[in-house]
C-alpha cells in the first residue's frame, strides 16, 4: 500500500499481488490521524496488505520541512496501529509529476484536484515497487 499525505486528504495505491503494477484505490479525507488510520487499518485487513509505504516529500537539497516531519510522525503512528513494515519514501515532485500528467490527458482544474493526491500515492508506490525489482535481480 502506498500513501500520499497531504494536509487535507490522503492518496492511496495499492499493488498487485506480483507486487509489479501500482493502481490508485482511494482518496481519504484527513480529518485526524486517528480516524484516518483506523480506515487504513480496515483497508489493509480488507486487500491483506504486507507493507506499506508513506511518502516522504523531503526539499530538493535533501533537507526535510515541517510535512516531511509530518510524514515521519503520521509512519510512527501507523507501524505501531499496523503492526506491519511501514517505509518512508522520497517523493520529490509526485505531486507534480501527477499533475503534469492529468494535464496532459486534459482533465478539467476540479478532477484534477479530485484526483492528484491518489495519482501522486500511485507514483510514489510505484516508484518503490520498480526500485525492488532493481535491487532483487
Amino acid at each position: 500500500m502506498g500513501l500520499d499525505l497531504g494536509t487535507e486528504r490522503i492518496g492511496v495505491a495499492v499493488s498487485d499481488e506480483s507486487r509489479t503494477l501500482a493502481q490508485g484505490r482511494a482518496l481519504l479525507r484527513r480529518e485526524s490521524d486517528t480516524a484516518v488510520i483506523d480506515r487504513l487499518i480496515s483497508m489493509i485487513g480488507e486487500l491483506g496488505v504486507g507493507e506499506i509505504v508513506v511518502g516522504l516529500p523531503v526539499n530538493m537539497d535533501g533537507s526535510k520541512g515541517e510535512r516531511a516531519l509530518d510524514s515521519e510522525r503520521f509512519a510512527d503512528k501507523l507501524r505501531r496501529r499496523a503492526e506491519l513494515p511501514v517505509h518512508l519514501w522520497d517523493e520529490r515532485l509526485s505531486t507534480r509529476e501527477a499533475e503534469a500528467v492529468m494535464l496532459e490527458a486534459d482533465l478539467s482544474r476540479k478532477k484534477r484536484k479530485k484526483s492528484v493526491d491518489k495519482l501522486a500515492a500511485q507514483l510514489i508506490l510505484q516508484s518503490y515497487l520498480d526500485s525492488r525489482k532493481r535491487t532483487d535481480v
